[in-house]
């Protein structure tokens, strides 16, 4: 089974789905591949430093509408073992994050890429907007922190992110986290292990049957 997510590194909703996702994946027994896609947020310019409540409420014009969601997403996290800590999160513009985790990917460290950068985002309060960051980020993982730092002063890897964003746009993705199961079952949300786990049987079985087994 293959499964491609498009996610955004300072979606909190994606950062629950992809545990949920790896929850489910652990119950079952079929082999699986998964391949984190580029989506973004937003795409517009963020000021360095930028809280990510201050930003919101501006978006969203009700700083306590803002505080409210947060907590609601927090709690949620939290039953899944992950912690949000949006006193700290920093607003940022995700293309280079984008960028970096097609570089991992290339080194076989995808998934791994995408865990840092997420515990980045919302756990230790990083900007996902410095490069400083993201090379860090990445040689938290094993990976030559110099040669990420080189790779993002480069133009390398757009042309795979925007690929990545033309190819959402052309599935109408509008949300995230969003799986494209066998390049034609969608699954949107972040959804409980169990009904992942469900909605993968019932695409393995058929597809067995679409294939005669």
């Amino acid at each position: 089974m293959d499964i491609q997510v498009w996610s955004d590194v300072v979606c909190p909703w994606c950062y629950l789905g992809r545990r949920r996702l790896d929850v489910a994946l652990a119950q079952f027994p079929g082999e699986v591949t998964v391949t984190f896609r580029a989506y973004q947020l937003d795409s517009s310019p963020v000021p360095p430093g930028l809280p990510i409540k201050q930003a919101m409420a501006a978006k969203f014009g009700d700083r306590a509408r803002t505080d409210q969601m947060l907590a609601h997403v927090t709690a949620l996290a939290a039953a899944e073992g992950l912690h949000l800590d949006y006193d700290r999160a920093i607003a940022a513009n995700t293309f280079d994050s984008h960028r970096l985790i097609a570089w991992a990917a290339g080194q076989g460290r995808q998934a791994e890429m995408v865990e840092a950068l997420q515990r980045a985002h919302f756990t230790e309060g990083l900007d996902l907007g410095s490069p400083a960051v993201l090379a860090a980020a990445a040689g938290s993982i094993g990976l030559t922190e110099a040669a990420a730092a080189a790779y993002l002063r480069s133009e390398a890897g757009t042309i795979a992110v925007e690929a990545d964003l033309a190819q959402a746009r052309e599935l109408d993705i509008s949300s995230v986290p969003f799986f494209l199961v066998d390049g034609k079952y969608a699954l949107q949300g972040a959804q409980e292990p169990a009904t992942l786990i469900e909605a993968f049987e019932e695409i393995a079985r058929r597809e067995a049957v679409d294939a005669g087994l």
